[in-house]
């Protein structure tokens, strides 16, 4: 029970990875705050954890509102008291050229991916501040690291989300530990989105491990960062992707 009292929020975490990461921290024993747009997935997400034996609540909401923000710390405290880890894992694709994206889809995928941690950052740190303890995680990706053609908006993004994690462990620090995850290819709704079996099988092919990876590849991860055992761990992206950008 690594988690054990421990109260964590999880944005996106109604599928795929923050599923995943919510399911497995609630084992561990904390106390999730379950955050995303979907009612009927988040509401399965928290029968899940507590027909585990976990507790948890929804917030729904999106997470491109930034006033989202301020409602998930609001009825997380209202609910538990505290916050003491916080996964920014809400995330938006977009396949647009740069001659192609609109600015309305540029600032859209920069709120849900990078203004929304930011946000959920300002509000949740002082709280951790005070408790003179605390952990981000965010989640960035092997896109954070390397571009490729027509993604520019999430690259850009992602790209962001990495300088903005190591901005945060500079600035919370020492109480507050921040850290990102990213992911390569993940098994998730996302990825399915941009092709079928022959992309994935793509990704196998370029991939040492030779697999996709899954969910739970990346809420283990998240769990080691969140605890002690990572204690000496600060402001790194940490790569998940099975080699395939070694």
């Amino acid at each position: 029970m690594r988690l054990e009292n421990k109260v964590a929020i999880v944005t996106g975490a109604t599928s795929g990875m923050g599923r995943a990461t919510a399911v497995l921290f609630a084992k561990e024993g904390a106390k999730v705050v379950v955050c995303g747009r979907n009612e009927e997935r988040a509401k399965a997400v928290v029968d899940q954890i507590k027909a585990d034996g976990g507790e948890a609540i929804a917030v729904l909401g999106d997470a491109s509102d930034l006033a989202y923000a301020e409602e998930i710390v609001n009825k997380t405290v209202e609910a538990f008291g505290t916050v003491d880890v916080l996964v920014n894992n809400a995330g938006m694709l977009s396949m647009s050229t740069l001659q192609d994206v609109s600015i309305e889809e540029w600032d859209r995928v920069f709120r849900v991916n990078v203004d929304s941690a930011l946000r959920l950052c300002q509000l949740c740190a002082p709280i951790m501040k005070e408790k003179g303890k605390g952990v981000i995680v965010n989640v960035a990706s092997v896109a954070s690291f390397a571009a490729h053609h027509g993604f520019a908006a999430y690259i850009s993004s992602k790209h962001g989300m990495a300088g903005l994690s190591k901005s945060m462990a500079w600035e919370l620090g020492p109480e507050i530990r921040v850290n990102a995850i990213a992911p390569g290819a993940i098994h998730t709704a996302m990825v399915d989105s941009i092709g079928g079996p022959a992309v994935l099988q793509g990704m196998i092919d370029n991939c040492p491990c030779k697999r996709i990876g899954k969910p739970e590849d990346i809420a283990t991860v998240a769990l080691f960062l969140a605890t002690d055992d990572s204690s000496f761990i600060d402001g790194q992206i940490i790569k998940v992707d099975g080699g395939f950008e070694c």
